[in-house]
């Protein structure tokens, strides 16, 4: 039996990984501004741009919704001006995303980020990155959290994720590995934008605001306020602006804090909900993937008499652009806008005829179908992604460094 010959590496390229933690292979690691940073808010003519964690997603920045500080505001807070390879970590919301700062935005400010100066002799900040969004980095973010009330992520615990290091011509090929799914995930994101694009559009071309007969909402729905007084449902859900229903679990990473369920509403399938005090950001939403739940008594919900309108009809007018407009135009009151049902129900809607409207619905439900079909191969992408990282980047599994960028998924 041939013995078999021992893995043989170049001399730059160590067959040993070494366990260190954040703050060993960092310059520095803090934290942005935490105290009254809206003192320092002026005009983006007048001041320097300042992240916060919506400005950071998972290896890219989100360049929209920024705050500007002023020059004193900044020089008060020169301990946190970012340097170009700085990597950016949210602290709260979604903890633990982190990106890499490029260039063209050194010289920001940040505002109750973590972020971390790599030693780049040690450690690449795109690498960094890919570890924090990594599987190793996401349960070391949770394990952190356990007992908290809120999720926020301290610096203190960043400093101390532990990270398997190989050489740094390592860490390159297994990053440009990685990019090549990252990429894809992008090509396919951004499709998705274009198909949507094109499904707002349909929903103006067919239901046609100007040109058909109008009904008032009211006319075809009626609030509903049954309450869970026997306790006959434990599901607790909640309406985002982006994810229709939700598990609070799924969106907050624990269970609703009040154990007393009585005085929440039964919402059943196929009933809509919204929040008065947000439906002007888009969270309303109907029911279609539980068979009852019970909301906040905070919730409007209601439902629709399906002789007259088509359900999924209805739910396409809700996603069209104008009528988002039109819903925020109905807010009520001066310090926080709310939409009782009486205004909801006071909005007028294209009404042609049932068939019609079963005809409108079925197209752009083959639109939706579409989009979905697409986020679910990114969801699959990205999932393959994470698998990946969970064997590269503890070196359970190595790659072949003189041939790493010719593989990866076929689009």
């Amino acid at each position: 039996m041939k013995e078999k010959k021992a893995r043989t590496y170049k001399e730059d390229d160590s067959l040993a990984w070494r366990k260190v933690l954040v703050e060993e292979i960092c310059e520095k690691v803090s934290v942005g501004i935490v105290v009254q940073p809206s003192q320092y808010y002026v005009t983006e003519a007048e001041g320097i741009r300042a992240f916060r964690s919506g400005n950071i997603g998972e290896n890219n920045v989100i360049d929209a919704d920024w705050v500007y500080l002023s020059k004193a505001g900044n020089e008060s807070n020169a301990k946190s001006i970012l340097q170009e390879g700085d990597v950016l970590v949210v602290r709260s919301g979604v903890p633990g995303t982190a990106c890499v700062l490029p260039r063209e935005f050194a010289g920001s400010n940040c505002i109750d980020i973590v972020f971390a100066r790599p030693k780049k002799s040690d450690i690449l900040p795109e690498y960094l990155a890919e570890v924090t969004n990594s599987p190793i980095g996401r349960r070391h973010v949770v394990g952190s959290q356990l007992g908290m009330a809120l999720k926020h992520f301290n610096v203190g615990e960043y400093k101390k994720l532990e990270i398997s290091l190989p050489s740094v011509q390592e860490q390159r090929k297994i990053i440009d590995f990685l990019n090549v799914w990252s990429s894809l995930v992008e090509r396919y994101e951004r499709l998705i934008q274009v198909k949507e694009g094109l499904y707002l559009a349909e929903i103006a071309k067919r239901i046609q605001f100007g040109g058909m007969k109008k009904s008032l909402i009211e006319s075809f729905s009626r609030e509903v306020s049954t309450r869970n007084n026997e306790l006959q449902v434990a599901r607790v859900l909640s309406v985002t602006n982006s994810n229709g229903f939700v598990l609070p679990e799924d969106r907050f990473g624990r269970r609703v804090a009040s154990e007393d369920l009585s005085s929440y509403k039964i919402i059943s399938r196929g009933q809509y909900a919204y929040n008065p005090s947000r439906i002007n950001v888009g969270s309303i939403a109907r029911l279609d993937d539980w068979d009852k739940g019970v909301l906040s008594p905070m919730y409007v919900v209601f439902e629709l008499d399906e002789k007259k309108i088509d359900s999924d009809y209805f739910l396409h007018w809700l996603n069209s652009s104008e009528t988002r407009a039109r819903i925020r135009n109905s807010a009520q009151g001066s310090v926080r806008e709310t939409v009782p049902f009486s205004a909801l129900g006071a909005l007028p809607i294209p009404l042609p005829k049932l068939a019609q409207q079963k005809a409108i619905a079925r197209y752009l439900n083959s639109l939706r179908k579409e989009i979905r079909l697409l986020e679910r191969k990114v969801e699959l992408l990205k999932l393959q992604k994470r698998g990946l990282m969970q064997q590269l980047l503890t070196g359970k599994k190595r790659l072949n460094l003189t041939a790493a960028k010719r593989k990866g998924p076929r689009p």
